[in-house]
């Protein structure tokens, strides 16, 4: 082969070379970064609506009975039972149709600390006093309680605390819903006049119902 041929082939190989040189890095010298983008992501949390309750509570958890208004054949002690208020924060579509509530007491025996003899729950009777019975009118107070001892003042109202006796009630729960109600009660011990000295418990309790 003659040496200018040759010298010809050599530089287009070697320019061919370069030119598949630069081809082959053609392709990362363009590349670019890919794009990025935010989400949003959003959510409304609605706060947690506690349905309403119906419920009572007692502004103390004793009281003490003292002497008074006593003769010789009945001894009487008196005290006044510590407020009740019964609250319901329901709304009227919460509380079922011909829903009516109402408060109930009952007593035990008083019993002596030193062994004396027991006196009877119908020795104890109430005369319930409606505090604040709201602007409806519907909420009342239940009617008087007396004792053993004593002449009906309403008809067999003469028993004592011995079974559940109305404190407090509405007969429409619905209308008196989203208010409170406060009551509380004459409370009053009969005993004949030769009851054994000593101190003696009793326990009154109260339910509330609808």
């Amino acid at each position: 082969m003659e040496t200018g041929k040759r010298t010809r082939l050599i530089a287009a190989g070697a320019a061919g070379a370069l030119l598949v040189g630069s081809v082959a890095l053609a392709g990362p010298a363009l590349a670019e970064p890919g794009d990025s983008a935010g989400v949003e992501v959003t959510v409304d949390i609605e706060e947690i609506k506690e349905p309403g309750v119906l419920a009572m509570s007692i502004a103390g958890d004793s009281v003490a009975l003292a002497e008074d208004g006593s003769t010789l054949l009945v001894r009487q002690f008196v005290g006044t039972l510590p407020t009740v208020t019964v609250t319901d924060t329901r709304t009227a579509d919460e509380v079922p149709a011909g829903a009516a509530w109402a408060v109930l007491g009952s007593a035990t025996d008083f019993t002596g600390d030193a062994g004396q003899a027991s006196i009877g729950a119908g020795h104890l009777g109430w005369k319930p006093k409606l505090i604040d019975g709201g602007d409806t009118g519907l909420v009342s107070e239940g009617e008087e309680v007396v004792t053993v001892l004593d002449e009906p003042t309403q008809p067999g109202n003469n028993v004592g605390l011995v079974d559940q006796e109305l404190l407090v009630s509405t007969f429409d729960s619905g209308a008196v819903a989203g208010d409170a109600y406060t009551v509380n009660a004459d409370l009053f011990l009969r005993t004949p006049g030769d009851v054994a000295a000593g101190a003696y418990t009793s326990t009154l309790t109260l339910s509330l119902f609808e």
